[in-house]
């Protein structure tokens, strides 16, 4: 094979991977969806190869299940897995921050941490959850980046698209998330103090919140997975 040939397999490859992995995110192909090899190609606009390499990846991900000549299944995620997530996400969080507060960043470095806790509470005002979820995931997602470590940024990118489905799943199950924005000032605060320990001990308020109220809607729903 070419090198140009290779080239063209791997970005399919990955256009593959991006494709799936959205539906199974965004629960447009929920918790135990079941799809041939071919349903899934024909879904796709595509050949069977880049996709049967792309359900492997996604298998590695957690997020499907291959099954030799039956396709994939979407892997659900129980009470039990969003604790253990939740539990690792907390610990890689707090290391962000407190790594970002070590390094004393300027307003201009957090800035977009604030703009999108801004944009999370006019998406609030607007009564928007779907956009009011986007900003929060950016305000996760720069914390992380911000704190300068690729190997710790990728194994929270890792765990975060399981967390993301049960977050989405869930959004308009549980409270309003009035208190969010405050944590997240509060957080911002913390970091432009170079308080390690504090940044650590709000982001760690944070996410224990967040989890009780997503395990509350488990248990208040009976619901075994999602």
């Amino acid at each position: 094979m070419t090198a140009s040939r290779r080239a063209a397999t791997s970005s399919l490859v990955d256009e593959a991977y991006e494709q799936i992995r959205r539906r199974i995110l965004d629960n447009a192909w929920p918790p135990g969806h079941r799809a041939l090899e071919q349903e899934v190609a024909l879904a796709l606009g595509m050949s069977r190869t880049p996709v049967r390499e792309a359900l492997l990846r996604l298998q590695g991900d957690g997020l499907v299940e291959v099954i030799p000549r039956h396709g994939m299944r979407v892997l659900p995620v129980s009470p039990t897995d969003m604790r253990e997530i939740y539990q690792i996400l907390t610990a890689l969080e707090c290391m962000a921050a407190e790594l970002l507060a070590q390094r004393k960043p300027t307003d201009e470095a957090l800035e977009p941490l604030v703009a999108a806790t801004k944009a999370m509470d006019e998406a609030l005002e607007a009564d928007d959850l779907d956009a009011w979820a986007a900003a929060d995931e950016r305000f996760h997602a720069q914390l992380v980046d911000l704190a300068g470590n690729r190997q710790l940024q990728a194994t929270v990118l890792n765990y975060w698209d399981r967390a993301h489905r049960a977050r989405m799943f869930t959004l308009r199950l549980r409270p309003k998330p009035v208190n969010s924005t405050n944590e997240h000032m509060a957080m911002v605060e913390r970091l432009r103090a170079g308080d390690p320990a504090g940044a650590a001990s709000v982001t760690r308020a944070h996410r224990e919140r967040a989890n009780r109220e997503l395990v509350a809607i488990f248990e208040q729903f009976k619901l075994s997975q999602m």
